[in-house]
């Protein structure tokens, strides 16, 4: 069974679908278990509108022709995704999540990465799996809709335009998360975007 690992011990993945699902599993009416049968409510329409806008595609991170990560990235959170050598058991690989830094390698061997974070991450919450040969680190912001344009310092961050688009999306991200109900999906910006975290007097929550 593929597990969670998180800097205080192991969370199963079960617990994880169940954080990153968030639909609501009771209903108003004594708490009765909702089944996914029923019509949808208000906030079930609006998580589905949130994964339209979320990230249509992993950025690349390649040094010397190879590639070394991918990753992409949310309001709250930014994921990197590292491809795992064929045939090396993965109880021997590790990962170190700190507040500002991140190592990941095969224990007793140089690490892999050993890096300085873009931005601080809440290391309460950030955790890494191994599923199907890829290891995924989740990193969660300490401040939910900062945009980031790499994960790690000064180490292949996004071009100006790819960067503009990002800013874009967590826009209409936030936009939608503080507007349920409304689709901003097809919604456009002209001109330049203003932060995400910023505008209109902050984000309304961390």
């Amino acid at each position: 069974m593929s597990s969670a690992v998180r800097p205080n011990g192991p969370v199963m993945m079960e617990e994880v679908n169940r954080r990153r699902e968030q639909v609501p599993k009771r209903q108003a009416d004594g708490g009765a278990l909702r089944s996914r049968w029923f019509l949808p409510s208000r906030r079930d329409k609006n998580l589905d509108m949130t994964e339209k806008l979320g990230p249509e595609k992993r950025h690349a991170f390649v040094h010397n022709g190879q590639k070394v990560f991918e990753w992409d990235q949310t309001l709250e959170e930014v994921n990197m995704y590292i491809e795992l050598p064929k045939g090396v058991p993965t109880r021997i690989f590790h990962c170190t999540i700190q507040a500002t830094h991140v190592e990941v390698g095969i224990r007793g061997n140089p690490p892999y990465l050993n890096h300085d974070l873009t931005l601080p991450v809440k290391t309460d919450s950030s955790f890494w799996t191994i599923e199907d040969g890829e290891l995924h680190i989740t990193l969660q912001k300490r401040e939910k809709g900062k945009t980031w344009s790499s994960p790690i310092q000064g180490q292949g961050s996004l071009d100006p335009y790819a960067a503009d688009q990002e800013q874009k999306r967590l826009m209409l991200q936030r936009f939608q998360e503080e507007n349920p109900g409304f689709d901003f999906s097809q919604a456009q910006f002209s001109g330049t975007c203003p932060d995400p975290r910023t505008f209109m007097g902050g984000i309304r929550s961390d």
